[in-house]
């Protein structure tokens, strides 16, 4: 997994337009109903298998480097074994979000066969209310069952914000989650249009305390980068990608930019291709500077590093001190000093690229 990780993001530096992730509903349908959700409904079929892996094929084509199965909730699909081998099929990294109710010992063992690379497991609140019943009194055995069974990564995702009504609980279930050698993610929750819901103090002082206790480099970025601003209600200057290195592709087969801007553009993923790719990375999306949607802040981070790295790195390792050099994690200095700074960088890249290969030469540079 981490040898297919990173050549995902050699390829993604090296080729703008090949997508980095793609979101894929295979049903729409899911078993809970989360007031502060608009990804879901209590009836719809599941899309026929046929379709799904018609659509796994498709992105996979196109040079996309993960695959995330949502919804809805996934695990309601019959054949949800039979579309992650397809992912692993071809090389892409399979990922699954679910709400976790579904999951048991048995179930657990069967997606590590499927060859699932990773799952991410969304917990609200630590007891249920009448927001959301995705809370940690509910799902600690389901956790507990990954972590002793699991081959794959797990992330646990808590939210503050929004309707949660007790900010604390996020820093509950994040603690719980790393007593089980979990990663964990926060995010700042978004309305039924995707765009933020202002954070009060204690929300943002919990969500700086989340961040520190996740010890992810990476995530820490993405804090300094996007959630410090959306934090204090502040817009981000920022391009997203959306359409072309991040794609939705809804239970009818469109290609949107993301799950809260559905329409947008709302072409058919058997249709779409390099043209459509080209000009969706490069257009202005309006809804940009108060989105809260974390995976796609996170795809957009890959092509700033790539256009500007040494800016990049200084502003998502900045510091509140503005008379203090960004403080960069020993990891990054060595990745910086490679491939940005070094007089050899040249060669690292060289190198680089010709171990984690090249990409998908149909797909324009």
């Amino acid at each position: 997994t981490r040898f297919r990780e990173a050549r995902m993001l050699v390829r993604a530096l090296r080729y703008p337009y090949q997508p980095v992730a793609a979101h894929l509903i295979p049903i729409r349908r899911c078993n809970l109903s989360c007031t502060y959700c608009n990804e879901y409904d209590d009836h719809s079929p599941p899309v026929p298998t046929r379709d799904v892996l018609r659509r796994v094929d498709r992105l996979a084509s196109l040079g996309t480097g993960i695959i995330t199965l949502s919804g809805g909730e996934p695990l309601l699909h019959p054949d949800l074994d039979a579309i992650v081998r397809r992912i692993r099929s071809h090389g892409v990294i399979a990922t699954l979000i679910t709400n976790g109710y579904l999951l048991s010992r048995d179930r657990i063992q069967q997606l590590n066969r499927a060859g699932l690379d990773h799952l991410q497991i969304s917990i609200d609140n630590v007891l249920p209310d009448d927001v959301s019943k995705k809370s940690l009194r509910l799902l600690d055995q389901k956790l507990r069952w990954l972590a002793d069974e699991g081959a794959f990564d797990v992330t646990v995702n808590s939210v503050v914000g929004g309707g949660i009504r007790n900010p604390d609980d996020a820093l509950v279930i994040t603690r719980r989650a790393r007593e089980l050698g979990f990663s964990t993610t926060v995010g700042i929750i978004h309305d039924h249009s995707g765009q933020l819901r202002p954070l009060d103090a204690h929300q943002r002082t919990i969500l700086e305390e989340i961040v520190t206790i996740g010890k992810s480099t990476f995530d820490f970025a993405n804090y300094n980068r996007f959630q410090k601003n959306l934090a204090n209600a502040q817009p981000n200057d920022w391009h997203c990608r959306a359409g072309a290195r991040y794609l939705y592709v809804c239970e009818d087969g469109l290609v949107h930019w993301c799950s809260q801007q559905r329409g947008h553009p709302g072409i058919p993923l058997e249709r779409y291709g390099a043209d459509d790719l080209r000009r969706q990375y490069h257009q202005v999306k309006s809804c940009a500077p108060m989105c809260t949607v974390g995976c796609v802040h996170r795809v957009a981070q890959v092509d700033e590093l790539r256009q500007n790295p040494e800016r990049a790195l200084m502003q998502w390792f900045s510091t509140p001190l503005p008379d203090r050099q960004p403080v960069l994690p020993t990891s990054v200095k060595i990745l910086r000093w490679a491939f940005v700074t070094s007089p050899h960088r040249d060669l690292f890249r060289n190198v680089a690229a010709r171990v984690f290969g090249s990409g998908n030469p149909n797909i324009p540079n």
